[in-house]
């Protein structure tokens, strides 16, 4: 299976913590739009196999027009074999879906809502410079919840000022919403950024680690609760209701990425365009594709499948690491998590690493420990 990830760099205002590329401006978004569905022509020979996920990611792609939509998804089926029954996913904030907009969408492609939330609370919300208030993110799920069935919201915890109780608030409002999938992801402090910028200045306090390790822990309990799965570090899904789109990307399958700065990868090489919509634009015109693009070594390969896995359900096979990489590999594995095996960290069970529920917060620590390694001599 392969997927399509088309990148819509538009936003009405920046979010404080944001470093995705993405312009305020929507001046270039018909010319931005036709390039997309130029560069979908462009690239139709790179997959081969069948496209089982198309997901609309941004920015802000619920600013779009059901008629740039359409645009963009003819484009997609005159170059590409889709399955019959894809998972097509948009991302949508609050503020764009107004009753109307979630009937055309619902009447379109389109099959899975990813709605931006972050918080149901005014004071999270203002704190982050997020478009939409409190009342739009509960009536925007309320109604594209008679529309829709495959919906995931976006929550961010381990905000300065949000205690264990507001947390748990938003989760319970989540959990009352009857949406079957939920995305939860910690604040964090990219440079550059606003939110940079304010913490360096001392307008804001700095990210607590030890706040938002407590509400991860209450985010694990509450959802399992609640029927949820933990399937990937910052993905909960009741059954049947995984994100097709991202598991293919954590089990390392093919995807192409369409758009300023969307990043491709074709299990040898990755590839990304240029983070500019003027230069994308210009260069889509002329008939060349944007891009930069590396050639993956065993070892980054390797770290990849440590990193990836160790954040899911599913673990690190010793079996497929030896059939993939060698078994110097699977020795150097095993040494390395020797620690961590020793301290409750990981377990290893059926010949697979994977993280426990003690060491789950300390995921991507624990990867780091089992790669940076170069054993392709």
């Amino acid at each position: 299976m392969s997927g399509i990830y088309i990148h819509i760099p538009f936003c009405k205002q920046a979010c404080h913590y944001c470093d995705f590329h993405f312009s305020t401006s929507m001046k270039k978004k018909g010319e931005l739009v036709d390039a997309i569905c130029t560069e979908l022509m462009l690239r139709k020979d790179e997959l081969q196999t069948t496209i089982q996920t198309i997901y609309f990611g941004g920015g802000t792609p619920s600013l779009l027009t059901s008629e740039e939509l359409q645009q963009i998804m003819d484009s997609v089926y005159a170059n590409y074999t889709v399955a019959e029954s894809p998972e097509i996913t948009l991302e949508a904030n609050p503020d764009d879906l107004t009753e109307a907009t979630i009937l055309q969408l619902s009447n379109s492609y389109i099959n899975r809502l990813s709605i931006g939330v972050q918080s149901f609370f005014e004071v999270d919300l203002t704190f982050m410079n997020r478009a939409h208030n409190a009342t739009e993110a509960l009536e925007s799920i309320k109604n594209a919840t008679r529309y829709f069935d495959n919906i995931s919201i976006d929550l961010i915890y381990g905000v300065p000022g949000m205690t264990l109780q507001r947390w748990q608030q938003n989760l319970e409002i989540s959990f009352s919403l009857k949406v079957p999938h939920l995305s939860c992801y910690a604040l964090t402090v990219e440079p550059k950024t606003a939110l940079a910028n304010f913490i360096e200045k001392g307008i804001v306090p700095p990210v607590d680690d030890a706040l938002a390790k407590q509400h991860y822990e209450l985010l694990l309990k509450e959802t399992a609760k609640a029927g949820f799965e933990n399937y990937e570090f910052s993905n909960f899904s009741k059954p049947g209701y995984h994100s097709q789109n991202n598991t293919a990307y954590w089990q390392g399958k093919p995807y192409i990425g369409i758009g300023p700065s969307a990043h491709s990868y074709d299990g040898n090489t990755r590839s990304w365009n240029v983070n500019n919509n003027s230069k994308y634009i210009k260069s889509i015109q002329e008939g060349t594709l944007p891009q930069e693009r590396e050639t993956l070594s065993v070892t980054d390969k390797y770290n990849e499948f440590i990193m990836t896995g160790l954040r899911t359900k599913w673990g690190v096979s010793l079996e497929k690491i030896e059939t993939d990489f060698g078994k110097k590999y699977r020795e150097y594995l095993l040494e390395q998590a020797a620690i961590d095996l020793s301290e409750g960290l990981l377990t290893l069970q059926n010949n697979t690493l994977k993280v426990t529920p003690k060491g789950k917060f300390l995921s991507d620590g624990i990867a780091a420990n089992l790669f940076l390694v170069n054993l392709e001599s």
